[in-house]
């Protein structure tokens, strides 16, 4: 995953980048959350890892900021790297919408807890907006191309993805078109034939 690491202080910074590329992810840094907010813009990341306190744009902010981003292309996972111990200064950063603290002195441990979370619940986002997005199916049998260009019936490919289960019905203008058109003709097909009155029995 590409991680984003917003601290002004250069020694957090440093420790924070070696932690991180050490467990196999690619890191960017900014010096405060203006610097962040404008590689958002214009590069690919999957988390930000953003102090707390910091100068101009604080963490708590930013996370505001990226949860109140309409047009972002995908989401962003946000873990909020503080000092702060206190159950007032968790909830107001979770009601800043962060999903993740973690606490100063950096724990290496916990941060390679907290990314692997991070990456399922990234991973998992991945695979809802694929689904939510324009998707190849076939206009004749409705098979759906998946990412590797193999093709799956619809509704393996969407069981596979997601917890949805299927049952069937049929819409009302199928009934109309389908389904009323082959009552009638198994109807027609059992009902008795009129018999001619001329091959009917006479009293005797």
């Amino acid at each position: 995953m590409r991680v984003l690491l917003v601290d002004d202080d250069r020694t957090s910074q440093i420790v924070l980048t070696a932690s991180v590329e050490e467990l196999g992810h690619v890191s960017v840094c900014a010096a405060d959350g203006d610097e962040a907010w404008g590689i958002l813009q214009t590069q690919s990341i999957h988390v930000v890892i953003t102090d707390w306190l910091m100068p101009r744009l604080n963490g708590v902010d930013l996370c505001r900021r990226i949860r109140s981003w309409r047009s972002r292309p995908s989401y962003l996972y946000v873990i909020l790297l503080t000092v702060l111990q206190d159950k007032a200064s968790y909830l107001k950063g979770m009601d800043a919408g962060a999903d993740d603290f973690l606490s100063k002195p950096l724990d290496t441990d916990q941060l390679g807890a907290r990314l692997r979370v991070a990456e399922r619940i990234v991973n998992m986002q991945t695979r809802l907006d694929q689904l939510q997005g324009l998707l190849p199916i076939c206009c004749y049998c409705h098979d759906i191309r998946d990412e590797n260009g193999v093709w799956h019936a619809l509704e393996s490919y969407i069981a596979s993805r997601t917890r949805a289960t299927f049952s069937h019905s049929i819409c009302p203008g199928c009934y109309t078109t389908h389904v009323q058109p082959d009552l009638d003709s198994m109807e027609a097909k059992v009902r008795p034939a009129s018999i001619p009155e001329k091959d009917l029995c006479q009293p005797l």
